[in-house]
């Protein structure tokens, strides 16, 4: 994703090495997690698709493999966006954290404790906390609002066999009364 050429002479924190070679390793395989489900889903659509028998279509793996394909799609939407947002503010910090101050023979005094590259770090940090805060809200927003739509057509389905069922029932019991009648006359 992303190479990285280190200052040999400047001493790196060991958690912020870390920190970023882990976010790195996770960020890919989580896209490469979901790429796999989607390239062994994608072609059972497509061949389910041109096919016009619907049991076909109930049999298909991708049925029964609904779950897993929820899951590539928030590993690589959600999981996978954030960790994009971190391997950013990393980077920021692995490359900015070298840069040092400028020599004291400037013509501006410098009181500041922290040099040009922890500022520039700091910058990054304190832009991207606010978008990956907005990308929670609207991830949170978007998935409670599929949520409630499926709720509600799922209710509104169950509604419709409820009065398929009220209907049979009203159908069965008109053909008792129907039977009762002709054994009456007879």
């Amino acid at each position: 994703m992303v190479e990285v050429q280190l200052d040999a002479e400047h001493d790196y924190p060991q958690g912020l090495l870390i920190a970023f070679s882990a976010c790195t390793t996770v960020l890919v395989a989580v896209h490469l997690f979901a790429l796999m489900i989607s390239t062994c889903i994608l072609p059972n659509i497509e061949a389910v698709s041109n096919v016009h028998n619907l049991n076909s279509v109930k049999e298909s793996p991708h049925e029964r493999m609904h779950r897993h394909i929820e899951l590539a799609w928030a590993f690589s939407t959600v999981i996978g966006t954030l960790l994009f947002l971190a391997e950013v503010v990393l980077l920021c910090w692995v490359k900015f954290l070298p840069l040092k101050k400028k020599s004291d023979n400037s013509h501006q005094s410098n009181n500041s404790t922290i040099t040009s590259g922890q500022a520039a770090a700091i910058a990054s940090t304190s832009i991207m906390v606010p978008f990956g805060l907005i990308f929670i809200v609207f991830a949170v927003h978007f998935y409670r609002s599929l949520v409630s739509h499926k709720t509600d057509r799922q209710f509104q389905e169950l509604n419709e066999l409820a009065e398929f069922a009220r209907l049979q029932d009203q159908l069965d019991h008109r053909g008792d009364a129907i039977s009762s009648a002709v054994t009456h006359f007879a």
